[in-house]
């Protein structure tokens, strides 16, 4: 096995855990915080918009299964790629599409998917998506892990608020 991990924030946690959860090769995703400037923040600070933070998923996967390039591919099929101002009904900069590379093979990765995305013409308005380095990762609290498989009538609510009919526009999924 050679585990590997990957970083990406789209708009509310909640809905990014299922995409990658379900795929083959994931060890575990992880609800959290990240770009902030306070150590250990909590919801409400998040919420607050004084720590920086955007709401994310951290990705342990076992690369000899999946590629950080596939999950790139996921992670576009899974945001909104225009949309710098939050994600779909989430709004504000805590919900700002970006990805957080780990290293120089993960950043040619991003920005290699991310300018052929851009050419694609699958999009009428320029691509916004943010790629920068990690920084650290703080866990959400408990209640945020796993919130598909814990409350699978709000996660169906929040999913069908907007991002799964962009996903049903735009990729037909």
């Amino acid at each position: 096995m050679k585990e590997e991990t990957a970083i990406f924030a789209g708009g509310c946690f909640w809905c990014m855990v299922k995409p990658f959860d379900q795929q083959p090769g994931i060890i575990s995703v992880i609800s959290g915080y990240t770009g902030g400037h306070v150590p250990n923040p909590t919801y409400e600070q998040v919420c607050s918009h004084t720590t920086g933070h955007t709401e994310a998923v951290k990705i342990t996967y076992d690369a000899a299964v999946i590629s950080y390039a596939d999950l790139v591919q996921v992670y576009w099929q899974v945001t909104d790629p225009t949309d710098a101002a939050g994600q779909f009904q989430d709004r504000g900069d805590n919900y700002r599409p970006v990805i957080f590379v780990n290293s120089a093979e993960q950043r040619q990765i991003a920005e290699a998917s991310r300018e052929q995305l851009s050419k694609s013409g699958t999009f009428k308005e320029p691509i916004v998506t943010k790629i920068e380095d990690a920084q650290p990762f703080y866990p959400a609290e408990d209640y945020h892990q796993d919130f598909y498989r814990k409350n699978p009538a709000r996660f169906e609510m929040e999913e069908r608020g907007g991002r799964q009919q962009f996903i049903e526009k735009h990729w037909g999924n």
